[in-house]
């Protein structure tokens, strides 16, 4: 072997040694340490390189040093006699009876209480949500703060540029973030656009040559608007054509949920657009006022609780209300998501519910945008179906729709799908909404989508060919990565 070999073979060593410690050290689930390791040390240079692309979580976040106390903190600054339920207060007109249990344990892990007095507005797909959205903006007197995964610049993005543009002019403070990887689902950028209409704009954990930084994970897939920090939105609904549903132009086109929001629960959503421009930024945006309109009395029934969630933070929060929620479900436990890779975790819970009498029912899309994802999908149905879960794929167009509910009393909304990237790769955002009316519409929703899907059975799972059987399987190898 000549001196070029030698050193070829040193680095790789070195490099491999390098990223297998590192795994070892900083993953927290045995199989993906020893996927990692496996991978560093039989590929040569570009193990350890694929490694550093998509296993390093190499996002400098000061949350990561502090938890999340300055989010933690605004919270509870903002709510100390804002109307909230204080956790020995039992009160079955604020949460129905059965799930004090799993209000105390989502608030054993968030650390944050529930927000009592809001009104909550469901808005389905893009012509219920970007009417108000779009209202919202016009009307703004002070401030407007927008966050989003993806922007596009076609005729609804362009509309959305305007009026924030508009609303710069008129004086009002308007900042926009937008995940450094979303924004290239349009062209031209939306960043640049709105930056030429006066609007303050930063992309989030965007890639760039120098410093090398490029990473397919760690995106900020939130998506939150707030208006004067007292009218609210937040859902799973991106800035686009493709929501219009309506609208036979869109090729595409995908249907969701968005929420609208008035009372003391705005001001959880304005802390963590804050907490995150000042990440991005470096510049930390003030509190919100003493004397804000998100304070004023609002006549409202829903107790809402923000559910932040990222790989900033060591305690998976979203993960672990699920299975608490799952794990408290006494008649029925409903989930509608676009993607579903559950962990073995929340399997087991589900396995659980459902052999206890819950009725468990899951609704995919039947046509996914991701087609291996939906490979890997069902690869492991069978599991489920074995034991009475029902699962339905709903028709087209496809449902980017993210719902939870349990008993009808419940229910978890936002932007995470059920999956290793929302749960453990993604900056995501979830709502715990306590309203007996809004969630029996929700419920009603979810049977009018069961009606027109169609069940998937044990035998059509295990009457696969093998080579799509084998298609599944080597998709769903890659589940944590999906």
């Amino acid at each position: 072997m000549n001196d070029l070999g030698w050193l070829v073979v040193t680095l790789h060593v070195l490099a491999a040694s390098a990223a297998s410690w590192h795994a070892l050290l900083y993953k927290r689930d045995s199989r993906a340490a020893l996927g990692w390791i496996s991978v560093c040390v039989l590929f040569p240079i570009a193990g350890p390189l694929l490694y550093c692309l998509l296993g390093v979580n190499r996002v400098e976040n000061r949350a990561r040093m502090e938890g999340d106390k300055k989010v933690r903190r605004r919270f509870v600054d903002f709510e100390r006699g804002a109307g909230l339920m204080p956790p020995e207060k039992r009160d079955g007109g604020v949460v129905a009876s059965g799930q004090f249990g799993l209000q105390q344990a989502t608030l054993a892990i968030t650390g944050q209480r529930l927000s009592t007095g809001n009104q909550v507005q469901i808005l389905y797909n893009g012509e219920g949500a970007y009417p108000p959205m779009l209202a919202a903006i016009a009307q703004a007197e002070y401030s407007i703060c927008l966050t989003t995964y993806i922007f596009e610049t076609n005729e609804t993005g362009r509309q959305f540029i305007k009026a924030l543009g508009d609303a710069a002019a008129r004086g009002v403070d308007v900042r926009v973030m937008i995940d450094g990887m979303g924004e290239k689902y349009s062209f031209p950028r939306a960043v640049r656009l709105l930056k030429r209409v006066g609007v303050r704009t930063c992309r989030y954990n965007p890639p760039r040559l120098i410093p090398p930084t490029f990473s397919v994970n760690l995106r900020n897939h939130r998506k939150i608007l707030v208006v004067d920090d007292s009218l609210g939105f937040t859902g799973g609904i991106n800035i686009g054509d493709r929501h219009l549903t309506d609208n036979p132009e869109v090729k595409e086109p995908v249907a969701d949920i968005h929420f609208s929001f008035k009372g003391p629960f705005v001001a959880q959503l304005v802390a963590i657009f804050n907490d995150s421009w000042a990440e991005t930024t470096g510049r930390t945006l003030p509190k919100v006022p003493a004397d804000s309109p998100a304070k004023r009395d609002v006549e409202g029934v829903a107790s809402c609780r923000a559910i932040v969630d990222g790989p900033d933070e060591n305690l998976d929060r979203l993960a672990l209300v699920l299975q608490a929620a799952v794990t408290s479900a006494q008649r029925s436990v409903l989930i509608m998501t676009p993607y579903f890779l559950p962990s073995p975790g929340l399997i087991g819970c589900l396995l659980g519910a459902a052999l206890r009498g819950v009725k468990v029912q899951i609704v995919l899309p039947g046509e996914n945008n991701l087609p291996y994802v939906h490979w890997a999908t069902r690869n492991m149905l069978w599991e489920l179906l074995f034991y009475h879960v029902e699962v339905f794929y709903q028709p087209p167009p496809f449902a980017h729709s993210k719902l939870f509910m349990v008993d009808e009393d419940y229910v978890l909304i936002g932007s995470a799908n059920i999956d290793p990237r929302s749960l453990r790769l993604n900056y995501e955002l979830g709502v715990e909404i306590y309203d007996q009316k809004l969630n029996e519409q929700l419920c009603n929703h979810f049977r009018q989508v069961i009606d027109v899907s169609t069940p998937v059975t044990l035998q059509e799972v295990d009457g696969r060919s093998l080579p799509a059987r084998t298609r599944d399987a080597f998709c769903w190898l890659f589940s944590p990565y999906l």
